[in-house]
């Protein structure tokens, strides 16, 4: 896939990678991708539907993954209120006063962050498989892999055997390049939620140029520590958003069950459901990507 432009842009002091596809006077849309996931997380296939559609897209390697610079996170700890400085300096450098915001997982808390703090800078706002930016997983998290009974007030834990995954993962990293892309792969299907086709080929490849293209690849680990500091920021009411609002969740999502989706379609004034069923946490299927793209596009429309 031709890219427009690819450059690096800076946002404070750190340098971050960014590409920019479609006609410059095309509508913007800012894809900005998940945890510990560089920019071509989102699908070739998911943008070019974007561009075909008459939106010029954006997207960017977050700090600490792909060709962006990486952060010693015990010098210099970084918020969720950080990660969207860095969504607001991408859209500074090509001169974008306002984008539609498209934001998955952790980027789909970012964008939350961006609608209710930066609305001037929010057309609208398109969150996939997230949830709300204030509910704090953590509690209910521990209580999972605790094996205690949930809070009735709590949003689910993630399923079972996606926690399972984790302890395993974590008790034996990788210690080569081989043994990375291996775990990468394994993540993926896990997070995959078993319900759709799982594109092996695509998750393979995300996972090689993921590793690739990044000078120390344990520091996407950061963004776990960033998106579980609870700040108050992230306290601000969702009803506060005014952006037009679509939420995409899937009905077999592992990590964050369909009520995460659910909440956050109801704090948000007149924001509009989506569920997609058999998706779980991830864009790894055939025909999923434009699927999300046409979603996206009927929005920004």
């Amino acid at each position: 896939m031709a890219i427009s432009e690819g450059k690096f842009i800076t946002s404070g002091n750190l340098r971050l990678w960014t590409e920019r596809f479609g006609h410059p006077a095309d509508p913007v849309v800012l894809l900005i991708m998940g945890t510990s996931t560089p920019g071509i997380g989102w699908p070739d296939e998911l943008v070019e539907t974007l561009v075909a559609g008459g939106r010029q897209v954006m997207r960017y390697d977050h700090r600490d993954t792909g060709r962006s610079d990486c952060v010693d996170f015990a010098a210099h700890p970084y918020t969720l209120g950080d990660l969207a400085g860095d969504a607001l300096a991408v859209l500074d450098a090509y001169g974008v006063a306002s984008a539609h915001i498209a934001g998955v997982s952790l980027g789909g808390a970012i964008a939350q962050w961006l609608a209710a703090h930066r609305p001037e800078r929010v057309a609208t706002l398109t969150a996939i498989m997230t949830g709300p930016m204030g509910a704090d997983a953590g509690p209910a998290w521990a209580r999972a892999m605790a094996g205690e009974e949930p809070d009735p007030d709590d949003l689910p834990p993630p399923a079972p055997y996606l926690l399972q995954h984790f302890l395993r993962a974590a008790a034996t990293p990788p210690a080569t390049r081989e043994e990375a892309v291996a775990a990468g792969v394994e993540t993926w299907r896990a997070l995959h939620g078993g319900v759709l086709p799982f594109d092996e080929r695509a998750a393979r490849r995300l996972a090689e140029e993921g590793h690739d293209r990044t000078a120390n690849p344990a520091a996407a680990a950061n963004h776990d520590l960033a998106g579980r500091k609870m700040t108050e920021d992230r306290l601000v009411p969702l009803s506060s958003i005014k952006a037009p609002a679509l939420v995409v969740h899937g009905t077999a999502d592992p990590l964050r069950p369909l009520p995460h989706g659910e909440a956050l379609a109801a704090a948000i004034p007149q924001a509009r459901l989506e569920p997609i069923d058999g998706m779980g946490h991830s864009l790894l299927s055939p025909g999923l990507p434009r699927r999300v793209a046409e979603l996206i596009l009927r929005h920004t429309g």
